[in-house]
Formats: C-alpha cells, sequence, structure tokens
C-alpha cells in the first residue's frame, strides 16, 4: 500500500480508523465537488511536471486533421468491415445502413456534448474530469474505470488485428503466427506475440515525444486517405443494388439490435481474415494487398493515439489520488507521463497476448454507452444547478426532472427488449414520460449557468435525448454481457470503498489545511456540496 496516499498508509492503525470513518467519508466524496479551477490548475500540479507544450501552430493544424481521420481510422480501419458483415448477416440485413444512422446520431450527439465541456474545461482528464466536477468523486470513478476498461480492450483488439492483416499480407492466416495453447480456455488460448511486440514499439513512441508521435502520424495518415480512397473506388465498381431486397430482413429489433453491436465498430477486427472463406466468387484478389497494407497504417495510428490518451486519461486520475499517485508523474525531459504509458501498455499487451476480442466486445460497448450517457446529464446539471445561487426547491425539481429521464429511459427500454410481446408499448411509455420530464426541466427551470465559450442548443432537448438513446442502444445488448458489467463494477466499488475513497478523501483534506493559503483560495471554492 505504499503507492497510495502516504498519510493514509503509515501504519495499519490509520488505514483501520479510516474503514471505520467510511460511512462518513462516503457521504462526504458523494456530495462534494471539483471546479473548473481546481481541475485545470489544483490537479494538474500534483505532476511536479508539466505535459510539454511541443507543438506549434502548423502541428496543431495536424493534429487536428489527425483527430479526424483517428475517428475515421477508428471506425472504418480498425473494425467496421467484421461488424458491418455480421450485423447485416445475423441482424440487420441490408437495413444496416439504418442501424449506422442510430449508433451514428448517438456517437454524434455525445461529441456535441463533450464540446462544449471540452473548451470550458480543457485537460487531459476528459469525461472524468467533466463528472468530478457536476456529478463528484464517486460518479467520475465508476465511469473512469469503465473508459479505462474499454482503452485496453479496444487497444488490445486493434493490436491483434494488426497480426491478422499482416498475415493477410505475407499470404497466411492469422492463427499461423499465433501460439496455440490447447490447455488453456477457448478464446484465450491464440497467443498473439506480434501484437505484443507492435504495442511495445507503440508504447516506445508515444513516451518520447508527443511532436513526434503527431508528426508520424500526418504522415501516415495522408497515407491512408489514399488508400482509403481506393477502397471506395474499387468497392463501388462492385455494388450490386439487388442486396437492397428484402430490407429490414430481421424487422426493427433486428436493426436496433446491429446499432449497439456498431457503436463498437473499433474492436472485433479479429475475425475478417477467418470471414474470407465465406465469401462468394471472390474478384480482384489483388487488391488485398492493398487493403491489408491501409489496415496497417490506420491501425498503426489508431494505436499511437489509443496508447496517448489512455495514458494521459490514467494521468489525471492518478491526480486526484484515486489511482496510486506515483502513476501521475510526467517525465521532465519527455515532458510525457512516462509510468501511465508504461502500466497502459501492459494491460494492453496482456489482454492482447492471451484474449479472443469477440468474448468482450459487447461489454465494452456497455461500457462506452454508460459514460456516453453520464455525460449528457452532467452538462444538464452544469446548466441547471449552480452551488451557493440555485434555490432547494428548484435543486429539487432538477433531481426530480433528472430521475424520470433516466429512469423511464431504462425502465421503458427494458419493457420494450424484454417484457412486451407488443415490442412498441414499452417505446411509447418510456417516450411519453421523457417528453413531459424534459418539457418540464424546460419550462420550469432556468439556466444557472452560460457557457463562457461556446454552449449547445437546444437545451435540455439534445442532452435528454441522448441519455434516452444511448439507454435504449445499451438495453439491446445481451443479458450475460450485463453480468459481466456488474461484476467488473464491483470490482471498481471493492477497489474505491477499501482505497480510492479514502485516498481521495484524505487528499482532498489536504487541500482544504492548504486552503488558508492565498495561492489556494480557488481550491477552497473547489469543495461545494452539491447535493
Amino acid at each position: 500500500m505504499i503507492f497510495c496516499q502516504k498519510k493514509l498508509f503509515t501504519n495499519w492503525g490509520i488505514y483501520v480508523q479510516a474503514l471505520r470513518e467510511t460511512k462518513t467519508r462516503l457521504k462526504d466524496r458523494v456530495l462534494s465537488r471539483s471546479s473548473d479551477q481546481l481541475e485545470l490548475h489544483g490537479i494538474r500540479d500534483r505532476s511536479q511536471h508539466q505535459m510539454k507544450k511541443s507543438l506549434n501552430w502548423f502541428d496543431l493544424v495536424l493534429v487536428q486533421f489527425d483527430l479526424v481521420w483517428f475517428g475515421i481510422g477508428a471506425v472504418m480501419v480498425a473494425g467496421i468491415f467484421v461488424l458491418t458483415g455480421e450485423a447485416t448477416k445475423n441482424l440487420a440485413g441490408p437495413a444496416v445502413l439504418l442501424s449506422y444512422v442510430i449508433s451514428g446520431t448517438a456517437a454524434l450527439l455525445s461529441v456535441l456534448f463533450y464540446s462544449e465541456f471540452s473548451v470550458e474545461i480543457p485537460l487531459a482528464g476528459g469525461s472524468f474530469a467533466y463528472l468530478r466536477v457536476e456529478l463528484g468523486d464517486f460518479v467520475a470513478f465508476i465511469a473512469a474505470g469503465n473508459i479505462l476498461f474499454e482503452y485496453v480492450v479496444s487497444g488490445a483488439g486493434v493490436a491483434r488485428s494488426w497480426t491478422s492483416y499482416f498475415a493477410t499480407l505475407c499470404n497466411h492466416k492469422p492463427n499461423d503466427f499465433r501460439i496455440n495453447v490447447s490447455s488453456l480456455a477457448e478464446g484465450y488460448n491464440h497467443l498473439d506475440p506480434i501484437a505484443v511486440v507492435i504495442l511495445l514499439v507503440i508504447c516506445a513512441g508515444a513516451s518520447l515525444s508527443t511532436k513526434g508521435s503527431s508528426q508520424f502520424n500526418s504522415i501516415m495518415t495522408i497515407i491512408h486517405l489514399v488508400v482509403m480512397v481506393f477502397i471506395l473506388v474499387v468497392g463501388l465498381t462492385q455494388a450490386n443494388l439487388g442486396n437492397y431486397s428484402n430490407f429490414a430482413t430481421y424487422g426493427a429489433r433486428g436493426v436496433l439490435k446491429a446499432a449497439a453491436m456498431l457503436f463498437f465498430a473499433y474492436v472485433g477486427f479479429d475475425g475478417i481474415a477467418t470471414l474470407g472463406k465465406e465469401i462468394k466468387n471472390p474478384g480482384m484478389n489483388w487488391a488485398k494487398y492493398i487493403v491489408a497494407i491501409g489496415a496497417l497504417i490506420g491501425m498503426t495510428t489508431v494505436l499511437l493515439a489509443s496508447i496517448i490518451s489512455q495514458a494521459r486519461y490514467f494521468t489525471h486520475i492518478a491526480r486526484t489520488h484515486m489511482a496510486p499517485p506515483f502513476l501521475a508523474a510526467v517525465n521532465e525531459k519527455t515532458g510525457t507521463p512516462v509510468t501511465a504509458t508504461v502500466v497502459m501498455v501492459i494491460a494492453n499487451c496482456t489482454m492482447a497476448f492471451f484474449t479472443s476480442l469477440d468474448i468482450l466486445a459487447n461489454l465494452v460497448s456497455i461500457a462506452t454507452l454508460f459514460v456516453f450517457s453520464l455525460v449528457p446529464l452532467a452538462l444538464l446539471v452544469r446548466r441547471y444547478y449552480m452551488s451557493g445561487e440555485t434555490p432547494d426547491r428548484d435543486r429539487d425539481k432538477l433531481i426530480l426532472f433528472l430521475v424520470l429521464i433516466t429512469l423511464s429511459s431504462s425502465i421503458g427500454s427494458g419493457v420494450f427488449w424484454a417484457i412486451s410481446e407488443n415490442t412498441w408499448i414499452g417505446c411509447i411509455i418510456k417516450a411519453r414520460v421523457w417528453f413531459i420530464a424534459t418539457l418540464g426541466l424546460n419550462l420550469t427551470l432556468k439556466e444557472a449557468r452560460k457557457p463562457k465559450v461556446w454552449g449547445l442548443p437546444l437545451m435540455p432537448w439534445l442532452p435528454s435525448a441522448s441519455i434516452a438513446i444511448n439507454v435504449f442502444i445499451m438495453c439491446s445488448i445481451d443479458g450475460a454481457s450485463f453480468v459481466r458489467f456488474s461484476v467488473w463494477t464491483a470490482v471498481l466499488l471493492v477497489y474505491y470503498l477499501l482505497i480510492g475513497l479514502h485516498a481521495t478523501y484524505d487528499a482532498a483534506k489536504d487541500v482544504e489545511n492548504k486552503g488558508t493559503n492565498t495561492t489556494d483560495i480557488d481550491v477552497i471554492a473547489a469543495r461545494t456540496n452539491a447535493f
């Protein structure tokens, strides 16, 4: 326990006393909120050294270009072909196009919420920081655990897929380059050393230089773009409008279930090479080499972006003491979070080495949709509640409306997917309750805070709609995945109650004690009791 808060873990007596105070400490951390200034300055300073700002204006332009293509690569290169095939064959038929519209709409709404938060609180913590400010430590920790898990699984999936495409390029099957261990359980018995090697190479690049990583990505993205244009043009020459007959093969439910699968389009690519045997009369065998090269380039850039993001996210979590504080260290020479990068890469390597990612694909979809539901909820709290200014009556109204919006989404979706024989009854009930709750929020409450730079329009309708859509899609995922999600969340809760809670509580008390200094005035204002 030496890696945690030193004061708390000086000896077992202090730790046992902290455990006895769990109820009081938990109440404090659930009710307390961080602040914009604390996240921007106070928390960041705990890394001792700052991440190096090594990008000039031209680099920043390239970074924006990279970010767009990281997203495109993460979807188009890193699994969309596999998942599109599976979703089309087993769930939606040609109506998979509608599934993409649904999942794409949900993702687009999430982008808008992240945009408002990111210009207000521009730091490496992302949604974790946003949730700490608006919903408190406890909710932020549960969300952070699921985001890190999503990062690790998706990174491992990209790495294993890198092996698959490399095998295709060499005219081999993917498992030819893997080690088969028959004594291990199915799904964990094809060990992938190439995936580990590519992750270690990416780790070295991400640790050494942010600017170098950006320049590498710029070059690779341009090449990747050329290959994607090639794929599009060649694919259109092989199009067959006859494939659109019997459009919604499995009905509305199939379309919606496919939307849940496609929401996690960036994981699950390992099976693409194994589906070749199911293709009838493939033409253009030579094109597979160009596609494989483009895929390798795209997945390399996606891996680099993923590792960089994971490390910075983990660094901010460690700054709050919810994870061991030594992970918050930033290397003085490189200006990068080397320790967090290495730890996250080890986690990626472990999963990539052993695990077939189709086992966890739905689980990660749940984690993603869960977090994407919390962010708009936090935005509603940010806009309609301000501690010390919002009257208690308005605060209680806000809580009521948010509960109704959330429950109508979850219960209505559950009825739709599991209970009602008439599949639209649950949907109609959900829509009515959701509409009344959102309308009530719109008519009876005024916004307590206006965004400083850019604000989301159509408040509160867009965040409320996002919550409903995300929960609705999430409820279509199989029950076994929810069981695994619950187990992972239980593990997070145990860690939080035994370690994270007490470490963050003591860290917050230390901040309060320092707050008598004039340099810590912003920190004093940070710890507000919102509810």
